[in-house]
């Protein structure tokens, strides 16, 4: 691995948080060979890193989660060759808050009109949200003064609020899925907040259908039309097509609707991708298979992608935020293993090649084109 890395424009840099750091990617456009740095904090559990390329900056954001030190979002503007590092730590709930931050789960830059806002999803689960690049955080209170907060409920992973989703053409509407709240929508820029769960099960409770409390693993936007997004959850597969007034189950198809990512093409609204696993007992590739299902027509049906993937004795396990595209025609997808594997496709999953293996445990892929 190179000690640094450069990149042109219109180069792909693919960051992966692990249980002991961050190594990056990158390759051109043809997504054939890659260079790589890392790690980046070696010894440090980052579950959240992102590319920021926003009105002309090149910012990686990493969530850092030190031993000693505790949590903080680290800056880098130069490719992970220097790194900020916040005397203070720069996320932090307020005195009397009676909350102490434990992990950064999500970090999520805001639309392109506002190139300096970044939001942070935490643990305990929590909003907050940066106007300055990621260099300070403010808590959003009006969803920490819900109502429903005191009744969530930590998953398996903890309470987290694990995914993030902007509406691009609607800068005051987003969506935040906390496990396990479910999905909770703001329609006036995060000053209140509606619980938006409607159709999906809570298989572990006596009612099935509560009105919050679902264990959402990950929530996906469609591209090219807002009101659709796709939901991976503890037991089930669902499309929304009234911004998550309600669901639908899409299970028809994958060998289980138990899984934890879901991906979503760039550019087609009835594309999307998920990795499922045989069970919430047995968090492992359905057969010892790695297989990546694609539907192309928002869930009516799904088909197996497993070219160049281990079709034997393969049983990999792949965490909600440790599947990624990388928003080029065609798409290029990639995903990370809890045994240290990443595998990329420059195809849209027709065709996979392993870029690097016998890396810590990987928690967060995301990809991106350098502008």
């Amino acid at each position: 691995m190179d000690e640094h890395l450069s990149a042109d424009s219109g180069d792909v840099l693919v960051a992966v948080g692990t249980m002991k750091g961050v190594w990056l990617f990158r390759s051109d456009q043809e997504r054939r060979a890659w260079q790589s740095s890392g790690p980046h904090f070696p010894g440090e559990a980052v579950y959240a890193v992102r590319f920021d390329g926003r009105g002309g900056r090149r910012r990686l954001l990493a969530g850092t989660e030190h031993s000693h030190w505790g949590a903080v979002v680290r800056c880098s503007d130069d490719l992970g060759r220097t790194w900020s590092d916040p005397a203070e730590g720069n996320i932090r709930f307020p005195e009397g808050s009676d909350a102490a931050l434990a992990r950064v789960w999500q970090l999520q830059p805001a639309d392109a009109d506002r190139p300096d806002t970044v939001f942070a999803g935490v643990e305990p689960a929590a909003l907050f949200r940066s106007d300055d690049g990621g260099e300070t955080f403010q808590l959003v209170t009006g969803l920490w003064d819900h109502p429903h907060r005191p009744r969530w409920e930590p998953g398996g992973g903890g309470l987290c609020l694990h995914t993030v989703v902007v509406d691009q053409n609607d800068p005051e509407r987003m969506w935040v899925a906390i496990s396990t709240g479910g999905v909770y929508r703001s329609d006036d820029g995060g000053h209140s907040w509606q619980a938006r769960n409607h159709g999906v099960r809570v298989v572990f409770m006596p009612d099935e259908h509560p009105e919050f409390g679902q264990c959402v693993h990950k929530i996906a936007p469609a591209a090219g039309r807002p009101e659709r997004l796709y939901l991976q959850n503890h037991w089930g597969l669902y499309r929304s097509d009234d911004a998550a007034e309600s669901w639908v189950d899409v299970a028809n198809g994958v060998p289980s609707d138990f899984g934890f990512p879901v991906v979503a093409h760039p550019s087609d609204p009835d594309t999307a991708w998920v990795i499922p696993l045989e069970s919430d007992q047995f968090r492992a590739t359905p057969d010892a298979r790695a297989r990546v299902y694609r539907t192309r027509d928002a869930g009516a049906s799904w088909e197996p992608l497993g070219d160049g993937l281990p079709q034997q004795d393969a049983f990999l396990t792949v965490l909600r935020d440790g599947f990624g595209g990388d928003g080029l025609a065609p798409a290029g997808l990639y995903f990370g293993t809890r045994t240290g594997q990443l595998f990329a496709s420059a195809d849209e999953g027709e065709r996979w090649r392993l870029v690097a293996e016998w890396l810590p445990p990987v928690v967060c892929v995301k990809a991106a084109v350098v502008p």
